[in-house]
């Protein structure tokens, strides 16, 4: 992991098409803002995390209906 110090206003570019900026910071919390093009998925983490449960769960299920219906 890298870690950087940023100030507001303050912004870091990956792979020269994301910025991430500092846009607030009030107490324990900071306001972010990220541009990315479009076709750039971007997650919580936690909403992320869910939905890579949800779909292996998904895949699970419809594994199991599959194998029923072979036999």
């Amino acid at each position: 992991m890298l870690a950087l110090t940023r100030k507001k206003g303050e912004s870091i570019v990956i792979n020269n098409n994301i910025e991430i900026s500092v846009l607030e910071i009030r107490g324990d919390q900071i306001k972010i803002g990220i541009s990315a093009p479009k076709d750039v998925p971007i997650y919580r983490k936690e909403v992320y995390l869910q939905i890579q449960e949800e779909t292996k769960e998904a895949m699970n299920v419809e594994g199991l209906e599959a194998l029923e219906n072979l036999f």
